[in-house]
């Protein structure tokens, strides 16, 4: 895909006329602390997106607020993780997490940038952190989305995650939507 004179990839609109597949050889998948200015373009497009999808609901400081909940040392390791991944040295997406217990991770933070949409990049973030949290010994995964974010929920229970909610109520009433995973056991050769 080539864009017109001017402009950059992440000016572009999401949709099928700019969606291009994957190429491995151009994406780096980067594990970096919440501080990293390469993290900087996930933080603020989940501003956005909370505040735009959530916002008559929780309030404007509601996104402030999610992002802010947690210390960003629970997403370095050895327990935690952010990873982003890039194209060209561009951040198109990425994802976290900590832990949950002892056993479990909680995935957090799940980004694809807007412009970059439609392409495969949140099942690959997914596969990112899962491999992460199941080489750190974790054994399961939790998360929860809004329940103004279909195309989460579709992402999660097509790669496997259970619902830990009625899939046939309605998603205002239930309020997050909780999912989980249990991950494979590392052989011991």
């Amino acid at each position: 895909m080539t864009a017109e004179p001017g402009l950059k990839p992440h000016d572009l609109k999401p949709g099928p006329l700019h969606t291009r597949p994957l190429d491995p050889g151009r994406l780096t998948v980067l594990t970096l602390p919440m501080h990293d200015p390469r993290v900087r373009p996930l933080l603020d497009e989940l501003a956005v997106e909370y505040d735009t999808r959530y916002g008559d609901l929780f309030g404007r400081s509601a996104a402030a607020e999610e992002l802010n909940r947690y210390p960003a040392e629970e997403f370095e390791g050895p327990h935690g993780a952010l990873l982003v991944i890039q194209e060209d040295g561009e951040s198109i997406a990425g994802g976290a997490f900590r832990r949950h217990d002892h056993t479990t991770a909680e995935l957090k933070r799940i980004w694809t940038h807007s412009a970059h949409r439609r392409r495969g990049l949140g099942r690959l973030v997914l596969a990112e952190l899962e491999a992460l949290a199941t080489a750190r010994g974790y054994t399961r995964l939790y998360l929860t989305t809004g329940p103004r974010q279909p195309e989460a929920r579709h992402l999660y229970l097509s790669s496997g995650y259970q619902a830990q909610f009625d899939l046939d109520a309605d998603p205002e009433t239930i309020g997050p939507l909780a999912f989980t995973k249990d991950l494979p056991t590392p052989r011991r050769d």
